[in-house]
């Protein structure tokens, strides 16, 4: 702890990642801070927000005697041309699909891990259904297996929950499980109002 107040990060510590926004405050990615130090030697970051802790990045200064510091703020918004484009909604994957339904089988409702749980179409392809975030659903290998080409009415089986298209900031939530409380309350002025008390702010 430095005496104000600021915390030391010595390289090959684990921090957590840095939330990386364009430059109008849009989020963007999650960044490790070896790439934010970059993006702060470069002078690529234009603003930051959120708490700050200080990376110890070098030796001593034979001079001064002074160690080299390198503040890191947790939230850090980029300049033009240096993190990738902005998309409104996440690529639709198994493994964004089950991260949106915290890996529950949207048909029995058990947790199973990843390699139990695949992509139900609700109306199958076969019918009709697209390939879409909407008609998307985690379910596990076994009720997956029973519904097979029948849409949830003509299989008997109900969705626990509606399928929903997330924001790019949901993704973000989801995507990372060592999320900081400013990171989060950030994150979540970005989701749509109805679904913000889903994603409480903790760390």
């Amino acid at each position: 702890m430095l005496a104000d107040g600021s915390s030391v990060l010595h390289v090959g510590y684990t921090h957590p990642l840095v939330l990386g926004l364009d430059v109008t405050g849009r989020p963007l990615a999650w960044l490790s801070w070896a790439e934010a130090a970059v993006l702060y030697c470069r002078e690529k970051v234009a603003w930051t927000a959120g708490e700050s802790s200080t990376l110890l990045m070098g030796g001593t200064n034979r001079l001064s005697g002074q160690r080299s510091y390198l503040e890191l703020s947790s939230i850090i918004a980029l300049r033009t041309g240096t993190a990738r484009p902005h998309r409104d909604t996440p690529t639709l994957c198994n493994a964004n699909l089950f991260a949106r339904d915290r890996y529950h089988c949207l048909y029995c409702g058990k947790r199973f891990s990843g390699s139990s749980l695949s992509r139900d179409h609700i109306i199958p392809t076969s019918r009709g259904g697209h390939d879409v975030w909407s008609n998307a659903a985690t379910s596990c290998k076994r009720c997956n297996g029973f519904k097979m080409n029948r849409t949830p009415e003509e299989a008997a089986m109900s969705l626990l929950a509606v399928p929903f298209v997330p924001s790019f900031s949901e993704h973000l939530i989801l995507s990372n499980k060592r999320i900081l409380a400013d990171q989060m309350e950030f994150l979540r002025s970005h989701v749509p109002a109805h679904r913000r008390g889903a994603y409480a702010l903790v760390s």
